[in-house]
């Protein structure tokens, strides 16, 4: 039988915009760097809006003002040993924090432009959603996506 997560852990993320390219963060956590938006595990004790500023103050040292919710999706491990809420948040730059990232999984800062995601591992794989909500300026409705995994090479 499989190993069974013991309780979903809750993801917030940041889809930030900075001169109409989408800021990633080069997370090095496996053998094969990937991407991901800005964002973390939410603290127990702390709201939504205070684990996604915070954890994008840590990763990126941006300010972030929360605009609204874009997407709901889970991260499923086939064995069940992983089950991750990934709650994404439209964002926008208030200012630079004062003091830098440090996040010791960050490798580095990387920028998209929407024709280029499907090029990218971005984590979850959630590339398409991203490309339509882009295409409406983040106009739509929140939207759930479902679970989304990406097996390791």
């Amino acid at each position: 039988m499989a190993a069974r997560a013991s309780d979903p852990r809750v993801r917030v993320a940041a889809i930030i915009l900075v001169d109409d390219r989408l800021l990633l963060v080069r997370q090095a956590k496996t053998a094969c760097p990937y991407h991901l938006l800005p964002g973390g595990g939410v603290e127990p004790g702390e709201t939504l809006e205070e684990a996604l500023l915070r954890e994008v103050a840590e990763e990126t040292g941006l300010l972030v003002r929360l605009v609204r919710p874009m997407f709901i999706s889970d991260t499923l491990a086939p064995d069940g040993s992983r089950h991750l809420v990934n709650l994404t948040f439209l964002c926008e730059v208030a200012a630079a924090a004062s003091v830098p990232p440090a996040e010791p999984a960050v490798l580095g800062l990387d920028y998209a432009e929407r024709e280029n995601l499907d090029e990218i591992d971005l984590r979850p794989p959630f590339a398409r959603a991203l490309k339509e909500a882009w295409a409406t300026d983040f106009q739509g409705p929140c939207r759930y996506l479902g679970p989304l995994w990406v097996s390791e090479p």
